[in-house]
């Protein structure tokens, strides 16, 4: 079961307000059968007296001496008499009845004006409050003899519209609480992905957006940060790569600029026919020798900028896998002259493959030069070129030459050849064991 961080927003809101709504019916409810409890409070505490039952009967006693009750309910004459006196004592909210002492037959009374709306459903028809309305029965002297007298007030029954509107602010506060708490959290959660936003923007790539679940919010947090790690780490590579290039053209520049000088000095000699025929001979030697020396400085300047270009794309296309073998034969016929043996099979290259002629040359010069530079010529090159199951395979072995491991080397050839495997969608392959060293290049036939 999902926890509710990582639940969506949506969701989480509607059980919000179902849950506070919930809370707030049945805080409502708990107030509203506690009115009672609430006006005894209220009274007890002293703001406020309901009705004080001793100083009314008081004050009826002393004024019943005057008026006559009357000897029935028919009697208008004695009623309107005894008007004056019900007028006195009694109002919207108390009434009086009275009855004969020993009969105990209804003569005379008034009921409170208030009892006339509970009959029509008002909120006082429900109150709770009704119940501990406040009745008394008293033996009252008057004119004509005593009389039983009921007295009963609805006083407290006013307390009702102020409770329940003061309950229904209050639930309504309860239930927009929730609310507005989730909301606030809410929206201090997004405040703090627009901060990172506003970071970002200002160049701080260092500081992580804030972790926000498993939400729409949690997931802009984890994206934007993942965001800032992908550019955090963009602008690394290539601030790397620029040093790297900058750092590149700056040897090469130097390294450069020995050989170029000391050939033009050469060729100047050479020019000005100022050597005999041997020394004639010597300097051409030494000029091939730094020319060489030029070309793999440039080809290593080049093979820095293929590993590091990350746009570089090859021109594929449908090209015989003749092309292969030609290109290895070519590189096969220069390392014989150069003292290597070489032994192998290179013709069975049936086939069409999809590749860029130039990158493929290129992918076997770096091959074939790493032999000159790590092979030892005692031993022999093997050389195979194969096409089987809709792929085509060459693999190139040779012994490696002691002391080869203390010969400085940067390893940017063999990644450049990798590099433009990938290029062809193809695969390579380095196997070292036993001072023998094989590489394998593996395609995909068209």
């Amino acid at each position: 079961m999902t926890r509710m961080r990582d639940w969506r927003i949506r969701t989480k809101l509607v059980i919000i307000i179902i849950v506070m709504a919930s809370v707030s019916l049945m805080l409502y409810r708990f107030l509203w059968v506690h009115q009672v409890d609430a006006a005894d409070l209220l009274e007890q505490a002293g703001f406020v007296t309901w009705f004080d039952s001793e100083k009314f009967i008081g004050k009826v006693t002393e004024a019943a001496k005057d008026y006559s009750v009357p000897e029935s309910e028919d009697d208008t004459e004695m009623q309107r008499a005894i008007d004056p006196f019900l007028d006195e004592f009694t109002d919207e909210y108390t009434g009086i009845s009275i009855y004969g002492l020993e009969d105990g037959l209804y003569r005379y009374g008034r009921s409170p004006e208030i009892l006339e709306r509970f009959a029509f459903g008002s909120i006082l028809s429900n109150s709770q409050i009704i119940l501990g309305d406040i009745q008394g029965e008293y033996p009252v002297e008057f004119a004509n003899g005593t009389y039983d007298l009921v007295y009963y007030s609805y006083s407290r029954s006013r307390f009702t519209y102020p409770y329940v509107a003061v309950s229904i602010i209050l639930c309504v506060m309860v239930f927009l609480a929730g609310i507005l708490i989730f909301v606030g959290r809410t929206m201090k959660r997004v405040s703090g992905i627009k901060d990172s936003i506003v970071r970002i923007s200002s160049g701080d790539l260092t500081s992580p957006v804030p972790f926000g679940g498993g939400d729409e919010i949690g997931v802009v947090a984890a994206e934007l940060d993942a965001l800032r790690r992908t550019l955090a780490e963009n602008i690394r590579r290539e601030s790397e790569s620029r040093q790297a290039n900058q750092d590149l053209i700056t040897a090469v520049s130097h390294d450069l600029r020995t050989p170029l000088t000391v050939l033009n000095g050469y060729l100047e000699v050479l020019r000005l026919k100022r050597a005999d025929p041997e020394a004639r001979a010597e300097y051409i030697d030494r000029c091939l020798k730094k020319a060489e020396d030029i070309r793999i400085l440039t080809d290593r300047m080049f093979e820095y900028a293929l590993v590091y270009e990350e746009d570089e794309t090859a021109q594929l296309k449908r090209l015989p896998a003749s092309v292969l073998a030609d290109c290895v034969r070519e590189n096969c016929d220069f390392i014989r002259i150069a003292g290597f043996t070489v032994n192998g099979d290179i013709s069975r290259t049936d086939g069409v493959i999809y590749g860029d002629e130039v990158m493929i040359k290129r992918i076997f010069s770096n091959l074939f030069s790493n032999i000159l530079k790590y092979g030892d010529k005692k031993g022999p090159v093997s050389v195979n070129i194969c096409t089987e199951k809709g792929k085509i395979q060459a693999s190139l072995s040779n012994r490696v030459k002691e002391g080869a491991g203390e010969i400085e080397s940067t390893g940017i050839g063999l990644r450049s050849v990798r590099r433009m495997t990938e290029l062809h969608r193809g695969k390579l392959y380095i196997f070292q064991a036993g001072g023998i060293y094989t590489v394998k290049i593996q395609m995909d036939l068209a």
